[in-house]
This record gives structure tokens, sequence and C-alpha cells, in this order.
């Protein structure tokens, strides 16, 4: 669910350079300062408009940003904008340069894919880049359109991109706890928090629901079910408190580092300065418990580690083949969310997890609650509990789920 509403909304932009409204005069100054941000590095700037759902003038925005950069000078194209057929925001296009789409044969379709190396050929000042969760067609190159932007930004060419809250890694379970709806395309936490800029664009459930029915979002015959479905006063109220704090999130981490700038003094280490998480060899609630470490770590801007330690009873030729393939899949996941994985092997998981913390100055370790029976834990000990019995310093963090795995 990655589409985007089309036309001005009523809205009220806030993020990193906005302060609630949106006026003219609040988007260029929003406009000046990424302007400003353009000239500082070689690097590419990343700028991401998010939002609670589709529907609330995202791609409007970066197209209206496009044209007023434009006429400061800025060399900006149109690297990817779906406009899901709203004469709104295919008129918005006008006379920007848009790079011309990949047409993709694959499996006996053609799609269209953004042309990469058209952009990075023309190699303009700014791109505007929408749906940064989009899945591309495995043959394209990256497997994700967020891969496309890194690479991009690699190139020294700034991005402006936008992402509904909901397409956030760390947050899938809590998507499909509260809203029960299964969000497949997702961006990992690091990706919308090394942005230069991310603005939020807030707009109430009943106006979001007013444009769905005016025909504004989705196409008529789609518009019940969306309302009785995703559109729900309460699925959009929780959306949209869940877009208001992740911003807030980066909001916070950058003032206080321009605030460490301006006075010259270092920045304030955060409380937890480095955080673990234990992998279990049976990895099932593993993923969870990575989507909590990785909120963990981006609201205190820490580093984080994912460590699995492997005994001799988990040697590669002794352990279930299909538990090791969902190991490996846990591993990319955790890789992809930005954390630094680590293997050790060792019979002791508790001494080598403790010797790691201390090596590295993690001060937080999260693990999965064990649910082994009274007797097991008994005769074999619970790594749990010695964690806290071993550890000096260091605060472990017990996460609960439902299906949890042993510890």
């Amino acid at each position: 669910m990655t589409g985007e509403g089309a036309g001005p909304a009523d809205v009220r932009e806030s993020g990193l350079t906005t302060a609630p409204g949106s006026s003219p005069r609040e988007r260029g100054a929003a406009t000046s300062e990424f302007l400003a941000l353009l000239k500082r590095r070689e690097r590419g700037r990343l700028k991401v408009y998010i939002g609670s759902s589709a529907g609330t003038g995202k791609t409007y925005r970066m197209l209206q940003e496009a044209h007023a950069l434009r006429k400061r000078g800025v060399d900006i194209v149109v690297g990817f904008v779906e406009t899901h057929g709203r004469e709104e925001t295919a008129a918005l296009i006008g006379d920007l340069e848009v790079i011309a789409r990949r047409s993709i044969p694959y499996r006996g379709v053609t799609l269209e894919e953004m042309d990469l190396a058209a952009v990075i050929a023309r190699h303009p000042q700014v791109v505007v880049v929408d749906e940064l969760a989009h899945t591309n067609v495995p043959t394209a190159g990256h497997r994700k359109r967020w891969e496309d932007v890194m690479s991009l930004l690699d190139e020294g060419i700034s991005v402006i991109s936008a992402v509904n809250v909901q397409h956030l890694e760390s947050l899938n379970d809590v998507i499909q706890r509260t809203l029960g709806v299964t969000v497949r395309e997702t961006v990992p936490d690091w990706v919308v928090g090394s942005a230069d800029q991310v603005v939020n664009l807030d707009i109430s459930a009943e106006d979001l629901r007013q444009r769905l029915m005016e025909g504004k979002i989705y196409a008529p015959e789609k518009v019940q079910a969306a309302l009785s479905n995703f559109f729900t006063p309460e699925n959009l109220t929780t959306l949209r408190e869940l877009a208001l704090r992740e911003v807030a999130s980066s909001v916070e981490r950058v003032r206080e580092g321009l605030a460490a700038k301006e006075t010259g003094a270092p920045s304030v280490a955060p409380a937890v300065e480095r955080i673990l998480v234990a992998m279990s060899s049976d990895p099932g609630p593993t993923a969870e418990l990575l989507r909590k470490a990785s909120r963990i770590a981006g609201r205190l801007n820490s580093d984080w580690y994912c460590v699995y330690v492997q005994t001799p009873d988990e040697s590669p030729d002794r352990i279930d083949a299909a538990l090791q393939r969902k190991l490996v899949e846990n591993i990319q996941l955790a890789q992809s969310m930005g954390a630094e994985v680590v293997t050790l092997q060792d019979a002791d998981v508790a001494s080598a997890l403790t010797r790691f913390a201390a090596q590295k100055g993690v001060t937080l370790v999260l693990v999965g609650r064990s649910h082994r029976t009274w007797l097991k834990r008994l005769r074999q000990g619970s790594v749990v509990d010695r964690l806290l019995k071993a550890s000096s310093g260091l605060d472990v963090l017990v996460v609960a789920s439902d299906g949890e795995a042993a510890s």
C-alpha cells in the first residue's frame, strides 16, 4: 500500500525544518533549507516525506517542491512518480524533466521500473523517487527501491522520496497486531533515520476518509472496501500517531547534533550506548526481537549488534536444515535493519555474550523469554538467568512474544 493521494490537502506539515502549517512561506523555508543542504557535501542528500497512509499528499508535495527547486536554479528531474491515475498529480508534473522508465519483461508481462542507470548517466543535482518501499522486479538489479536510492546518494545525486509509516520494518509486528494488516513491502528504519530531512504530512482521520470518499485516493469501486477495512477511524488514528512519533524521534536526534555543533561541546552520549540482540538457534520469534531492538536503537541513535552463539550441538553438520535456513533469513533481516551481525562459537552462550558485550561497550542485551519446561531449565540451565548473574553493568531486557522460542 504505497500509493499516494493527489492534489492539495488540508494538512499540517511537521519535520526537521517545518513547523505545523502548510503555508507557501513555510514550504518555501523548507525548500530553502534543503537547497542549503545540497551544497554542503559531495554525497547526495536525502529528504523523506512520511505520512500515516496513502492519500496524505506526499507525491503532490514532492512535485511542488521539485518546481520550487527548479525555479531556484536546481537541476532536478523526476526519476519515478506513480500518479495512480490521479489527474491533479499527473498535471502537477507539468514540464518537469522525466527520466523514461525501464521496461522489464517478467513472467509473460512487461513491468516498468525506475531506470537507475539512466538517472545516474543524466546525473542531476536532485531526483524525485516516489514509493521508497517498492519492491522491484526480480531482474531489475536491486531488490528494493530504497537500494536504488542509496546508489543515487553514493553517486552524489540528492533524492526526495516518500514512504508511509506502516512500511517501516520495525513497525511490522505493531501494524500486524494493532491493525490486523500484514505489510509485505518494508523499508529498514536506518534508511529513514539517515535522511537529512524528514517531513511528516499530517492529516486527520476524518479528512483522510473524506478524501477517500471524494475519489482522491482510490478508484470509486475500491472506496467502500477501503473505508470498511484499512481506512477505519481507529486504524488511521493509530497510523497518524506512529507517523508523528517517528518524525519527533528524527527531529530530536538532529536537534541534539545541531546543538552540540553550535556550542562546540561534545554531543551527550545516550543513556544506552550500544545494544545487543541475542539470537536464538530456534529463530521463530527473532524477527520481532530484531524489530524491537531496531526501534530502541533508532530512538537512542545508537549502534546495535545481533549475536548468534553457535554451540557444539548447533554446528552446521548437526543443526536441522530448515532451522538453518530460517536462521540465515533472520541474519539477513538483521543486516537489512542496520545491525552488525556476529557469529561466535562457544559451549557457554551466556559467557560468550557477556564477553562480547564487555569488548564492544554494550550496555543493553535483548533476549527472548524462555519457554522451556522447568525441568529442562533445571538440567540445562537458563541463558537468561546466567546472563543476569554474570553481567556487571549490563542491563538485560527479556522480551516476550506469542509463540516465543526457548532462550
